[in-house]
């Protein structure tokens, strides 16, 4: 697979055609425009320092402006739908019309705009680069590759992320704090990492999670709850595919119970991971099938539409090379210190660098870069992917439910 070449890739980010556009209320006109992270101003890493404001934890602040619309509330609860971005809604609504009747604004992601990213950006009030959950899967200093929805006590989550969660801060301020998820995720090192100082409760299935969260709600204090399906249900069939409008249905089910059942004196927010976009067979390129883009390669992480490679010393500017004339103007290929530099995880703690590969590809358009011999080979047989900088991954919905006022 030849595409036309991008000579310069890493400037041409901030040309026509390949600018960063700031997140705002309203969607974008093309899902695969270029989004910027939009931390401290409008990002999943400003959602729960804003609803801990609202809370009355000290030092929060309320960055999102949730006191406007949230004054007199003493409960939120805050329910993320894995997969439900904000190009998603539209696709969604005829199947969960809740979804087109609640107000709200957009967010963004962070980047890589993935489901471990996102769920400790969102749990620590941080963008990636402070909390080190850089990817799906990144290298750890053994050279093994730590897949992060596997992750289990090894490495210890306290010391892979370092940050208190906003759960914690909460719950030493007084607040209580709940999870509600799916029992087999109690002590992963995803769930610690990004939840830890929440209590536990398990549900199996989107009433038990409405229950558990509304019972929650009994009680003054912060309940977060998480919903998988829908984006299960858009990588394995698509989006918009029967299975999926079918998880859209329960999506719609589970927020109408939420919102019809909050007690007095609470709000109900739903916001997501990031978004989702169908690949065309033809659009997926195996860097395993390519020996220009298979030399000097020693590790690879990441995922397709957001890769990371790690390279044998001396060789990152050939790798960069040769990856540049063959992805063209389909990907932005960038080496580590260029996507640190363009502010894409947000500034990077030191200890955090060496998780990003030598080389990081950012997938534009309907590209992927698949990763023969290094991962699964279901992960080729995906249809819908995310983890990129498009808006149709990066830009996720805030909608909010406010019930009766004290």
């Amino acid at each position: 697979m030849s595409l036309p070449p991008l000579p310069d890739p890493f400037p041409a980010v901030r040309q026509a055609g390949h600018a960063l556009l700031p997140a705002g209320d309203a969607f974008l006109p093309d899902p695969l425009s270029v989004v910027r992270p939009a931390y401290g101003r409008g990002s999943l890493a400003d959602l729960l320092p804003s609803v801990s404001a609202v809370l009355g934890v000290p030092g929060a602040a309320d960055v999102l402006g949730l006191g406007e619309q949230l004054g007199g509330v003493d409960r939120i609860a805050v329910l993320l739908v894995d997969g439900l971005g904000a190009y998603q809604l539209p696709v969604a609504a005829p199947y969960a019309p809740v979804l087109g009747e609640l107000t709200g604004r957009t967010l963004t992601a962070g980047f890589p705009s993935t489901t471990p990213v996102s769920l400790t950006t969102l749990g620590t009030g941080r963008p990636p680069g402070a909390h080190g959950i850089l990817g799906f899967t990144v290298r750890r200093p053994d050279g093994s590759v730590l897949n992060h929805i596997r992750w289990g006590k090894d490495p210890d989550p306290a010391l892979w992320q370092p940050l208190p969660t906003r759960f914690e801060t909460a719950a030493g301020a007084g607040v209580a704090t709940t999870l509600v998820t799916p029992p087999h995720f109690e002590g992963s090192g995803l769930t610690v990492a990004a939840y830890r100082g929440a209590g536990f409760t398990g549900a199996t299935d989107p009433y038990a999670l409405s229950t558990a969260m509304l019972g929650a709600l009994s009680r003054p204090g912060l309940v977060y709850g998480y919903y998988a399906d829908l984006d299960h249900h858009g990588h394995g069939s698509g989006v918009d595919s029967e299975p999926w409008r079918a998880a859209a249905v329960e999506v719609g089910e589970l927020v109408t119970r939420l919102a019809e059942g909050l007690p007095r004196g609470a709000a109900l927010l739903v916001t997501a991971d990031h978004g989702q976009l169908n690949i065309p067979p033809e659009n997926r390129l195996d860097l395993a099938a390519e020996p220009s883009l298979s030399a000097a390669i020693t590790g690879v992480s990441g995922e397709p539409r957001a890769r990371y490679l790690y390279v044998e010393p001396g060789a990152r500017d050939d790798v960069v090379a040769a990856y540049r004339e063959v992805l063209g103007s389909s990907a932005w290929v960038l080496t580590r210190e260029e996507a640190v530099e363009l502010g894409l995880y947000g500034p990077v703690a030191p200890g955090h660098l060496d998780r990003i590969g030598d080389v990081v590809i950012v997938c534009l358009g309907h590209t992927v870069v698949l990763a023969g011999g290094w991962e699964p080979p279901s992960v080729g047989s995906l249809v819908a992917y995310h983890g990129s900088v498009t808006a149709a991954e990066m830009l996720i919905p805030l909608l909010i439910s406010v019930g009766p006022p004290l």
